[in-house]
């Protein structure tokens, strides 16, 4: 269910659906995990990961049900917003663009698009209309740690 709190910060609308920005994790490789680019800002990508915790290991379909690939990619962007805050300032940002998820998933397993509903109704629900954006969806054959979901996101800034 997407609910709008456009009257809310942000800060408000994370206490009011019960939920806590992660620590945020350091990049596992030679790049920054924001990148901001003119009146740009890319996150990259981000897994479901708690304070180093790692959640969510498995095939969709298989070890991971749908409904926990759903909050597996909540967690995701739970994690982007968490990047954007701590690097940025939400204060900075107009809104969110665009999203790329990854899955990796079971032969027969075909429910990609609820699975990713997880990301958009979290990024929604937390930055209301700001939250809105285009997305595209990838089922690849294997992510890092056996994650059975990533989520890469941009950002519009504020002049």
């Amino acid at each position: 269910m997407i609910d709008y709190f456009c009257d809310m910060d942000i800060t408000q609308n994370l206490n009011r659906l019960g939920l806590t920005l992660p620590e945020i994790s350091t990049p596992g490789g030679n790049y920054v995990s924001v990148n901001v680019r003119g009146a740009m800002a890319f996150v990259a990508i981000q897994f479901p990961i708690v304070n180093g915790t790692y959640y969510y290991q498995g095939r969709l379909g298989d070890t991971i049900s749908t409904e926990d690939g759903y909050k597996a990619m909540q967690l995701s962007a739970l994690n982007v917003i968490a990047q954007v805050e701590k690097k940025l300032g939400f204060d900075k940002v107009l809104g969110l663009n665009h999203i790329d998820a990854y899955y990796q998933a079971g032969t027969n397993w075909d429910d990609g698009p609820v699975v990713v509903n997880g990301a958009s109704d979290l990024f929604v629900n937390v930055l209301g209309e700001k939250g809105t954006h285009t997305r595209a969806i990838f089922g690849v054959d294997k992510l890092p740690r056996n994650f059975c979901a990533g989520l890469t996101a941009s950002f519009a800034l504020k002049g």
